[in-house]
């Protein structure tokens, strides 16, 4: 394991796993310019930890604003080893229900606004030839659940860029790792969020057994996971895809197993469509 100080910019950092992960490197002698869209928010890092933090304000969608926040950490420390994008936020609502200024809103936060921060980056990790790109996706980036389908589906898409990112900057030495957390106790999720029972009446039933569902969902301790973080980006051969938590292996596996056993099912009539 490399365990050598490090560098962050982590977008997010005023609260959840963004805050959690901020303070957990600060705390373990790793310098962090963390950003979040008020700088109130995030202003008692500086007390904290000094020279340690650099605090800028940034709102992802802002693309301005994502190249002047890279530049400036950047200038500041000199280099940024980890470049964390982890601003987004949920959305429930059934399909039929979504408003399209919310699904544009979600869209803008959780995968535009990250491209904006990695465009920028990109350039100063290239020319140091080095650095690692990590993106908070979701376990729900290969399955899905109903009510929040939209979310989802963000993820879905979060996932492939960042795969296909992978592939076209190894070549500058920069790695790439997907962060697929399960479901844990952060306030994620608690702002911007369409109350649930907004939309068609024909789905309170519905929506009503998916609460009576989820209400025994266990969730994991957020404070948990910064030990298993550091181990990721400390390992020389970081994966692309990171797994935090113990249910998400089987729930995805389960999946792509039912995947693949439909697909093979109706493989003689898709192979029937090649024409050749």
């Amino acid at each position: 394991m490399e365990t050598t100080n490090k560098t962050w910019f982590i977008t997010g950092a005023s609260r959840g796993f963004g805050r959690i992960w901020t303070e957990a490197a600060l705390q373990r002698g790793d310098k962090v310019a963390a950003t979040a869209r008020t700088l109130s928010s995030i202003a008692d890092l500086k007390e904290k930890y000094g020279d340690h933090v650099l605090t800028l304000e940034l709102d992802v969608t802002n693309a301005e604003q994502a190249k002047k926040a890279v530049d400036e950490a950047f200038a500041h420390f000199g280099k940024i080893d980890i470049v964390l994008n982890n601003a987004g936020f949920s959305m429930i609502s059934t399909i039929e229900d979504g408003n399209p200024e919310d699904i544009r809103a979600l869209y803008e936060t959780n995968v535009i606004g990250p491209l904006f921060v990695i465009k920028a980056a990109l350039p100063h990790l290239r020319k140091q030839g080095y650095g690692h790109i990590l993106g908070t996706s979701s376990n729900l980036g290969h399955v899905t659940m109903p009510i929040i389908g939209y979310y989802c589906s963000s993820k879905w898409a979060f996932e492939a860029i960042h795969e296909s990112l992978a592939m076209e900057i190894a070549q500058f030495g920069i790695k790439v790792t997907i962060v697929e957390p399960g479901a844990y106790a952060t306030e994620f999720g608690s702002g911007q969020m369409p109350d649930l029972f907004k939309g068609l009446d024909i789905y309170t039933d519905f929506k009503n057994g998916f609460l009576e569902q989820m209400k025994d969902h266990q969730r994991g301790n957020p404070h948990a996971t910064p030990e298993a973080l550091f181990k990721m980006v400390d390992s020389p051969n970081p994966p692309l895809r990171f797994f935090l938590g113990s249910g998400n292996l089987a729930w995805t596996k389960g999946e792509y197993d039912k995947r693949m056993k439909e697909w093979e099912e109706w493989q003689d009539v898709a192979a029937s469509a090649q024409g050749n």
